[in-house]
């Protein structure tokens, strides 16, 4: 039946308290809803209202900030910093916190992985290769070509500056790979799709790096398909990191199945919970005291299995079958599970339930049609409806930067 699973963890309580005493004069939960939701004696956290996308754009960061502080002395004291999030669930948000809770936050859900833990208890400045969506952030930019000093800072290269990979020139994706080795990374920190293009022209040229020790996959969904290739490429292990600009880091990829979360960063609950077991991931920030967020929905889909996470996808990208049941990427991926050739895929439904999937091979001028009978078999299955396949050199992303396995066309 639909509902609400509860979250267990034993020291709980607590916890939550510390979430609800952070929303004390911050102006946005003094609103009538949330002042009489959290005005009663014993305030359960199912009980109280949930705060959308759109209230946190049009809220943050003026309207999440406690009264205490002042959002321009902060500024100009650096005691903060500002981004904007990436907008792929809707559009950008502004979001703030302290200068050091980014790294701190993510320490912690790194820490959660056995092997991470490890690698960082004995070298905590591990060097890193960020491979992702650049942004003009002043460190990776698609507008403007940055040396590599430009765009190292600390313990971090970013080595990609395009945002569309399919399109990168051989000599640009080589000279992406020799800065890599130079720099010789204990570990990559990829998006998925442009961390599986470069393992590609890592293959076809022979090439591998010694010091590298796991790939951390994140910004966006991980599919089987780019998990494969990295696998194969790198032989190391492909670790998935899940969460959001304005949450931080929230779950980290179990080497046992699902994700662990990172329960001091955060509260996490499931809702609208169908009768196949998955749900709403709502969020409950604890330790970004500039942006106080009480069920949070994060815009993705999410299941609990033994105690664990798995995420499904975002809201906005699910599909729905013949009979109106939520089709969620992750139910489409699973349709690649033994797939091989493939480097990148999308499916697209159209407002009549008919799909079409466009296939991106791993090689200039493959053919992969001895594989459009197989998958189209499983995703008319999957969806009930029929589903046409046609391959492509390329795939564009959102404005955002971020590619889309599913969606569907209004």
């Amino acid at each position: 039946m639909p509902g609400i699973l509860r979250p267990s963890a034993s020291d709980r309580t607590s916890r939550l308290d510390r979430a609800l005493a952070a929303t004390a004069s911050v102006p946005f939960y003094e609103r009538p809803d949330w002042r009489s939701a959290l005005a009663r004696p014993e305030a359960r956290l199912e009980d109280l209202p949930r705060i959308t996308k759109a209230e946190l754009r049009a809220h943050s960061p003026g309207d999440f900030l406690p009264r205490r502080f002042d959002l321009l002395t902060l500024e100009k004291s650096g005691e903060i910093e500002e981004e904007s999030t990436s907008g792929t669930s809707g559009a950008s948000v502004r979001v703030i916190f302290g200068r050091t809770w980014w790294a701190e936050q993510e320490a912690r859900v790194l820490r959660r992985h056995p092997l991470i833990a490890g690698l960082l208890a004995a070298n905590p400045a591990a060097r890193r290769a960020v491979l992702t969506t650049p942004g003009c952030s002043g460190v990776s930019c698609f507008a403007r070509w940055l040396n590599v000093e430009q765009r190292t800072l600390g313990s971090t290269l970013f080595v990609n500056q395009s945002r569309i990979p399919f399109a990168l020139p051989e000599e640009k994706l080589a000279q992406m790979a020799a800065e890599t080795a130079a720099w010789a990374p204990t570990f990559l920190d990829v998006d998925p799709v442009h961390g599986a293009w470069f393992a590609l022209h890592c293959e076809r040229h022979g090439l591998r790096f010694p010091s590298l020790r796991f790939i951390l996959t994140s910004y966006e969904y991980a599919s089987v398909v780019h998990r494969r290739i990295l696998e194969r490429v790198f032989g190391v292990p492909v670790i998935n990191l899940y969460g959001s600009s304005e949450t931080g880091h929230l779950l980290i990829d179990h080497p046992d199945g699902g994700m662990l979360g990172s329960p001091e960063t955060a509260e996490l609950e499931l809702a609208d919970v169908d009768e196949s077991g998955v749900g709403q991931l709502l969020v409950t920030t604890l330790t970004n005291e500039y942006l106080p967020l009480v069920r949070y929905e994060i815009g993705d889909h999410a299941e609990r299995s033994g105690g664990r996470w798995i995420v499904h996808g975002r809201l906005r990208d699910t599909l729905r079958g013949a009979d109106g049941r939520v089709v969620t990427t992750r139910m489409v991926d699973g349709c690649f599970q033994d797939i091989t050739g493939v480097a990148h895929y999308q499916l697209r439904q159209s407002a009549d339930g008919s799909a079409e999937l466009t296939l991106l091979p791993e090689h200039a001028n493959g053919n992969l049609s001895a594989l459009h009978p197989l998958l189209a078999a499983r995703l008319t299955e999957r969806l009930g409806r029929p589903v046409t396949l046609a391959d492509t050199d390329r795939i564009a992303p959102e404005d955002s930067g971020k590619f889309r396995l599913t969606l569907r066309v209004a």
